[in-house]
């Protein structure tokens, strides 16, 4: 399960037999750990590799630049190509967290030709520089970037 299927205290109360949840993830900010505690309940990750959200990332910006979809729907009906999309070189991509998926996203993107900015709470501007980017606030990335990947912990701080 991830944070899109909630475990709230009401929901573990009401399944007695519960003996283990599992979460793809190492966190999951949707599950009640104190009421999992309280009844004995382990709660454990199964292990998660994020290369296949940052290759669906990607895939997701280039679908969308590309106008793939589109695109594919129009020769599929026998028609031919409406547009060329646009370049993401020289383009700007906003990243919201810099981490380790974050981070990755970003590195492609340079590899793109894109310029990068970044944000988050505890970003600092040496680790945005490490990564390539430029630290910049919430505000000025929503209004500077072409393209925005949202790479965050979904938590109360981050909603």
């Amino acid at each position: 399960m991830r944070e899109r299927t909630p475990l709230p205290r009401t929901v573990i109360e009401r399944l007695p037999q519960l003996k283990l949840i599992l979460s793809t993830g190492p966190r999951n900010a949707s599950i009640d750990m104190a009421a999992a505690e309280e009844r004995g309940i382990r709660v454990t990750g199964t292990g998660y590799r994020s290369t296949p959200t940052i290759e669906m990332t990607w895939a997701l910006i280039l679908a969308s630049a590309r106008h793939i979809v589109r695109e594919s729907n129009s020769v599929r009906n026998g028609g031919w190509q409406t547009s060329v999309g646009r370049e993401l070189d020289g383009r700007v991509l906003g990243v919201l967290g810099l981490g380790n998926i974050g981070g990755q996203v970003a590195r492609i993107g340079l590899a793109f030709g894109m310029k990068l900015i970044a944000w988050s709470q505890n970003l600092t501007p040496e680790i945005a520089a490490a990564a390539g980017a430029t630290l910049v606030t919430k505000d000025e990335l929503f209004r500077q970037a072409d393209v925005v990947s949202i790479h965050l912990i979904l938590s109360r701080r981050t909603r």
